[in-house]
């Protein structure tokens, strides 16, 4: 299974428990001020975050020169950082404030009342764990689709307790298992969340994204022609302080599209105009560190 990204962690074992020590000790804003440090020591001083940054600010802001790429690279790696200090908060000190508003759960609760399911797909983008663990709201069982690499240290916020994550996880690497799976989820008229964004193997297809050919996986939406389910395109991001879950889109999958990927390429092109106009209102929350248009 080919993919041209990977989700090993920047910094090691020992450094993230030095944040979860402080978290535990001194709370949220002593971790954002040690953060603050530590990022703009590797914005400076490392080419290997600058040259993975860039590959999303270049194109995201084409006309900056040298100075303002620097800030822009600052911007977005403390906004991945208080991302992962905030999902060790929820972990450790448990949820703050609450994520999604009533409009949009509503919202939510009334495609789910439809009865054929519900596929989430969301992005790597804002504290999208935030969200994740707000969706037991809704009432109905909750399944992940999530891969893991080898060398992500990163934590959970469901792995500083004991009490497991508020869902089940399944691994796109396990393919045929996982199919069946996340067939079955549906079929019982739960809840299935899929990462649209990164693409495995030969399960994608090709869409434009900022003025290029990225590309995403087509399984949420060959999932929703064969079920009939209704996809919720869903974003979570950072304003004033407070996280927020947006229902960016829904979309709408013909039965019996069948099995070429091109049948679904309309509808994941509806899931990428949603995240540029994410990208657009929050340029600073879109956190994919590898070069998606190398394909």
């Amino acid at each position: 299974m080919k993919k041209n990204w990977n989700s090993r962690s920047l910094g090691s074992r020992f450094q993230h428990k030095i944040f979860y020590a402080v978290i535990r000790t001194f709370g949220r804003r002593a971790a954002y001020a040690l953060l603050r440090l530590v990022v703009l020591w590797f914005v400076l001083f490392s080419p290997a975050v600058r040259r993975k940054a860039g590959h999303y600010l270049g194109r995201r802001f084409p006309g900056h020169g040298a100075w303002a790429r620097l800030q822009d690279t600052y911007r977005l790696c403390l906004g991945f950082g208080r991302v992962l200090v905030d999902r060790a908060v929820l972990g450790i000190l448990g949820p703050g404030e609450p994520v999604a508003g009533h409009e949009d759960r509503a919202r939510l609760k009334a495609l789910l009342a439809e009865g054929r399911g519900l596929i989430l797909v969301t992005a790597h983008v804002g504290g999208w764990q935030h969200a994740m663990a707000t969706l037991e709201t809704l009432g109905a069982p909750v399944s992940l689709l999530i891969h893991r690499d080898g060398g992500d240290v990163d934590k959970h916020f469901f792995e500083h307790g004991e009490g497991g994550p508020p869902f089940t996880l399944l691994d796109p690497a396990d393919y045929l298992g996982s199919t069946l799976r996340m067939l079955q989820v549906l079929w019982a008229g739960e809840v299935l969340c899929i990462m649209g964004d990164r693409g495995m193997g030969s399960g994608t297809v090709a869409v434009d994204f900022l003025g290029g050919p990225v590309l995403v996986p087509f399984s949420p939406y060959k999932l929703a022609s064969a079920t009939g389910a209704p996809i919720a395109v869903i974003f979570a991001f950072e304003q004033e302080g407070r996280m927020t879950l947006q229902l960016a889109q829904t979309i709408r999958v013909p039965d019996g599209l069948g099995r070429k990927p091109a049948a679904y390429r309309p509808y994941a092109e509806q899931f990428s105009r949603a995240l540029e106009r994410f990208v657009a209102d929050h340029p600073y929350q879109f956190f994919n560190f590898f070069d998606l248009w190398s394909i």
